[in-house]
Parts: structure tokens; sequence; C-alpha cells
């Protein structure tokens, strides 16, 4: 930030200017900002590949019926056999479920398994356009009504209703536990880092600020330029700003009370902060931001729509960072940091603190430090070979039991396949007979099921319901197999849909999404740090520590899924999420540290500085890594496995980042490289002394 502009934010009068802009801000986005949960969209189709086969038949599909129509299968078991009192009661259930509102279709059933053991019923339900939210009480109603009178007949509710009323109980509440959560763990680690009962107050004002001007921002969007936003993406969006506007503020803070012992004059003190620490916290923030942009290339829409949402946070957090925490803590003044106030003339602590010793820890063998360090985290990678992102299953989605699930293990158990989630077909008329025989001879299709055709303009429509769970891997064999078959059929121009053809869709289009993206954001955040830093080679060897670091805490992140955690698998987004959070915000700390030790080096040469820059830098970004650890970890709260996943690998990621990555392995490699990390500027081209006598002079 220019000396100018950083004067002018500091400024004695225009600091109230600020305040009472954002204060307005906060009152006109507060009504907006509570309005973000009305235009979520957490219909499936939001949450898929745009153009995958799957979602051209939800698209064909919905002129033969409703896209908002989803089946109910209401399940009954009695272990010991079905009662002729269960058949009639099951009879009269279905006749009840016949009279209900949102039905929508015919009520098709009892329909009993082979042994005798259970039945099910299947209820089509219209949800309407907020069916998501409204699955639930329909889905009570339901359980509810075949309960009654159930002496002893055990009853579950299930299909893709079910699982919705699940998922929905699931994301209930989730905002505000998880702005509570965030809260609660920044307002913690800020009390631990400050030692001040006062202070943690402002960057946390400045968040709330931050995220209720994005919500906002958001909504507007969302309501008038289409942007796609669901439970998910706004979530990982409190979490965001939090984290990230709270790692800005720890480094304003920690430049601030440096130069506080300095300057006599807050103002000043607050200029020369934002002058120097500014251009690394915009780098920073525009590093994240462009990341995030980095997802909208994402075939799947959940996946897309996360991107712009989480750059429109962090850009918000960015601004307030720098303009309302700057002046609230110059009007505030020195007593704010109260019991250890800054004073000027006074020494810097960080000069000969923690990782000042650390750092000469390092420069007696920073060799030998980075090859052992980098290693080890080598070691750690090997762990991804235990990662099985191939999706979840209905059952793996959710932490703990729901009713949903344990309807869908009554039905495998009694071998009665998956008829509420049947395998749809869509065609041309003309060759509507031919694609149905196709289709009926899959292996894996329940011949018996399939329906006729039902014709509908130039479209003809079947169903048939898999022999296997539609969750399964054999279902999902089973619709690649009937894809093969009627794609084959001539002029059917046949398309093959239905849940189990959506998420084979959705597994596919995450293993795109990962290859195409990865490499868009390696490319992105190298220009910013070689435009940055004005080198070559030290971005090279940054963007090596940093992939580094993801593959180790991926690693260790499907060793603990797997052996601690019980998990029976990951989501198929997991790795691209993981990546481009620990690339994203992990590059953060590389840029805070980097920046300061580039700064340094025009004085004191590269080893020295990265010693200086150690010292200086090293507590503000284990704070920062911890506050941005600690509120990815409340996403770990939540009863969705994804959420869990995505929580503790960016958590531990960012952990492994802050403490061992950026302090031990980059300033080992910074002492060890010197003056040719700054190839190939003219910094790097400098003679300075050797490393035995830039460590003795420290």
């Amino acid at each position: 930030m220019g000396k100018s502009v950083a004067g002018a934010v500091a400024g004695r009068r225009i600091k109230y200017v600020f305040v009472i802009f954002w204060l307005a801000v906060a009152a006109f986005a507060g009504p907006l900002a509570g309005k973000l949960t009305d235009v979520e969209r957490n219909d499936a189709k939001s949450w898929l590949p745009g153009g995958a086969e799957s979602v051209q038949v939800i698209d064909v599909q919905s002129s033969f019926a409703s896209p908002d129509t989803v089946p109910a299968i209401v399940v009954y078991e009695r272990d010991s056999g079905l009662t002729d009192g269960d058949r009639a009661k099951m009879a009269a259930d279905a006749a009840a479920f016949g009279r209900v509102p949102s039905l929508d279709g015919t009520v098709t059933g009892p329909i009993p398994t082979k042994d005798g053991q259970a039945a099910q019923i299947i209820v089509p339900l219209n949800l309407g356009a907020d069916g998501w939210s409204k699955a639930g009480t329909l889905v009570d109603q339901l359980r509810d009504t075949a309960k009654q009178g159930a002496d002893g007949l055990t009853v579950h509710v299930t299909g893709p209703a079910g699982n919705a009323a699940d998922s929905s109980a699931a994301f209930e509440g989730i905002d505000s536990s998880l702005l509570l959560g965030t809260i609660a763990v920044v307002v913690v680690i800020l009390l631990i880092t400050y030692r001040s009962p006062l202070l943690w107050l402002l960057p946390v004002i400045s968040s709330g600020v931050a995220l209720v001007a994005a919500q906002a921002v958001i909504y507007l969007l969302a309501k008038h330029a289409d942007l796609v936003v669901n439970a998910q993406s706004a979530g990982i969006l409190t979490v965001l700003v939090f984290g990230a506007g709270t790692d800005y503020a720890l480094l304003l803070i920690a430049r601030y009370r440096e130069e506080l012992r300095r300057h006599e004059d807050r103002h000043e003190a607050m200029a020369e902060a934002l002058h120097r620490s500014g251009p690394a916290i915009i780098a920073s923030a525009a590093t994240v931001v462009l990341g995030m942009l980095c997802l909208f290339f994402a075939e799947t829409n959940s996946t897309s729509g996360l991107g712009p949402v989480a750059a429109i946070g962090i850009a918000v957090g960015l601004a307030v960072m720098l303009t309302l925490l700057p002046v609230l803590l110059t009007i505030c003044g020195r007593w704010i940091f109260w019991p250890l106030r800054p004073k000027a003339g006074s020494v810097e602590p960080t000069a000969t603190g923690l990782w000042a010793r650390v750092g000469d820890r390092i420069a007696r063998r920073p060799r030998g430090v980075w090859i052992v360090t980098a290693l080890v985290l080598a070691v750690a990678t090997i762990g991804v070979v235990q990662l099985d992102a191939t999706g979840l299953t209905n059952k793996e989605s959710f932490r703990g039991t729901q009713d949903s699930i344990v309807g869908e293990e009554v039905l495998a158990r009694h071998s009665a396949g998956a008829a509420g989630s049947p395998v749809v077909v869509i065609s041309t008329a003309g060759a509507a007979a031919a694609t149905r025989a196709a289709f009926s001879d899959v292996p894996g299709i329940d011949p018996a099921s399939v329906s006729e055709p039902a014709v509908k303009g130039s479209y003809a429509y079947v169903t048939g319901n898999l022999v296997d769970q539609a969750d399964s891997q054999a279902a999902y064999d089973t619709v690649d197999r009937v894809r093969a078959a009627v794609h084959a059929v001539p002029g059917a121009e046949a398309k093959v849909g239905g849940t189990t053809a959506v998420n084979l869709d959705v597994q596919r289009a995450a293993t795109h999404d990962r290859n195409l993206i990865i490499p868009i954001v390696l490319a992105v955040v190298l220009l910013i740090l070689i435009l940055l830093l004005r080198s070559v080679l030290a971005p090279v060897i940054l963007m090596a520590t940093v992939v580094l670091s993801f593959g180790a805490a991926l690693g260790v992140s499907a060793l603990v899924f797997k052996h601690v955690f019980g998990f029976g698998g990951a989501d198929s987004s997991l790795p691209l999420f993981v990546f481009v959070f620990l690339v994203a915000l992990g590059i953060d700390y590389n840029i805070f540290l980097m920046t300061r030790v580039r700064e340094e080096a025009v004085k004191h040469g590269t080893r020295r500085a990265a010693l200086i820059g150690l010292s200086a830098t090293g507590g503000v970004i284990t704070s920062a890594g911890l506050v941005l650890a600690g509120t990815f970890a409340v996403l770990a709260t939540l009863p969705l496995t994804a959420f869990a996943e995505i929580g503790f690998a960016v958590a531990f990621g960012v952990l492994l980042d802050t403490i061992v990555v950026r302090s031990v392995l980059v300033t080992a490699l910074n002492l060890d490289v010197g003056e040719r990390m700054w190839w190939p500027s003219a910094l790097g081209r400098t003679t300075r002394p050797s490393l035995e006598k830039e460590r003795v002079a420290v």
C-alpha cells in the first residue's frame, strides 16, 4: 500500500468517515444478509455438473413429470414375518398416503419382499420448488401415519424424499451454529495471542461487518444475477470470512504494535504499518480471490458457485480489514493493548523470542533441516494411497444413524433392490420400442420393472429398477452398461439418468474438475508470487513447498479418516477443495514471511533477513494459522461426513503449513539458498557474507 494511501486511511480526521461509512453499510446490509437462505438453491440440479447426461435427462424429464416430484419409500419390517394384520395395516396406510395433499402420481404397494419379512410402499411426493427444506415435514407425516397402530412392526422412510429429509435436518441451523462456533474459536485464540481482555473485540467486530456485507452482496447477486448459492457455500463463506479476515487483522496488528514501539504518534505508526504490511495483505487476499475464482471453471454447479461466493467474501473482508480495523485501532489508541501496551522506544520482544531461538537453531545446519523436513513430509504423502475419494454412499454421507439409511439397509437385507430410485431413459419417440428392449436386456436391471414407453412430443420416457442398491458400485456399473446399450440404438439419441446416474456423473465431474483446476490454480499462484517477489526461483521453491505440504496433509488425513474416524470413503470433491483452500490460503503465510524477508534482505542480506523475518512473523503466522485451522475445524462438528473431512484436512494442513513448512522448511531453504533465492533480480546477484558469518552475526 502506497504511503499516501496508507497516510490517508490513518489520518486524524478521515478515520471517523470510515467508521460512519461501515456503520451505514452494516445497517443496509443486515436485512439483506438475513435473506441469504431464501435464495439458496439446494435442489439436486444446483449441485450437479451442468452438461452431464443425467442433467440433460432431468431437463427432458420435466415435460413428463414435475422435476420437484421425488418418491418416498415407506419400509415395514417384522423379523418373524409379516402377519395378516400387518398386511391389512399396510393396505390402509397406502390408502391414507393416497390422500396426502402433496401426492403427485399413484401410490405403489405394498410390495412384499420374497422372504415375507418386509414390504415397501412408494409414495411420489411433489415437494415444490423449495422441496429440500419441506421434505422433513412431509416425511414426518408419512412416518407418523405408518407408525400408528404398528404393533411391533418397525417403520422407516427412505428413498430420495427420505434422504432429502435427513439431509435437510443435518443442515438445519448450520448458519447459526457455524457462526457461533467460529466466533468462539476466534475469540479464544485472540485472547491467548494478545493476552488482552479488549483487543480481540476489534478483529471480531470487523470480521462480523465483513461477513454481513459479503452476505448482502451475495444475496443481491443470487437474486438478480443468477449466482448459485447453496448451504455448502454459505457455510464455508462464514468460516472463510472470519478465518481469513482474522488472519489479515493479525498481520496488521502485529506490524502496528511493532511500529508503536518506534513512533510516539499512533497515526504515524498506523500509516507505517499499513504501508509495510498492506502489500502483503493485498497480495495474500488477491491470491485467495483468484484461486477461488478458478473454481468457476468447474463442471459441477456447486463447485463452480463456491468460487465467486468465496472470492466475494475474501474481497469484502480485505476492504474491511484495511479500512475499518485500522481506524478502530487508532481511535482506541495504545490502551486497547492493555495490559501489555507497547511504548515508544521499548525493545521489540520478537527479536529474542521463541522464533528467534528457533531460527538460530535452524541456521546451524539449514541444509540438513530442510532435507529432513522435506523427507518427513514426503513420507506423510504416501498416505494418499489410502484415500478413497470416489464418493460417499448415502450411509457414509452422515455421521450417526439416519432413518433413511436404516430403511435402505432393511431393503438391502431383504434383497428388495432399489425400486424408489429407478434408472430413467429418454429417447426419441420413434425409437422408443427398440430403446426399451435394449434397456430390459441389460444385466443389473429388473426386466419385469421396465415400464412401457411414455411418449410426449418427440421424446419417449422409460424407467426400470436396479437389482442392486442405488448407491453401490454394482449399480454404477449397471448404469454404464445401460448407457452403452441404449446409445447403440440407431436414431434413439438415448440418454440415461436417475439418482444413480446423477451420482455417477457427479463423481466423474469431480475428477474432471480436479484435473483441470489444480494446474490453473498453481499457475495463477505462481504468477502472483513472481510479480510480488520479483523473482523466479523463490516462487518455484515456495510452490514446491506448498504442493508438498498439501500432499502431506491429504496423506495424513486419509489415514485418520480410515483408521481413526472410521469413515467409509471420501467425498469426490475433497481433493480439489482441500487443494484450493490449502494452496490459496497457505500461500498467505509464504507471502507474509517472504515479503518481510525481501524487505530486510535489501538491508541485511538474505540469510540475516531470513532470521529477522522468522523472528518478526513467526508468532503472527502461528497465531493466524491457529485461527484459520480453528475456524475450519468448526466444520468437523457438523453431522455430515463431507464437511467433517474438509474441516479436518484443511485445519491439519494449515497447522502443518504454519508450524512446519513456513517456519522451518522455508526458513531453512532461505538460509541455504541465500541471495540466489531472488534470481534473476538484481537482489539475487548481490554478494553477501557466508552462512556461517551470517549465523554468527545473529
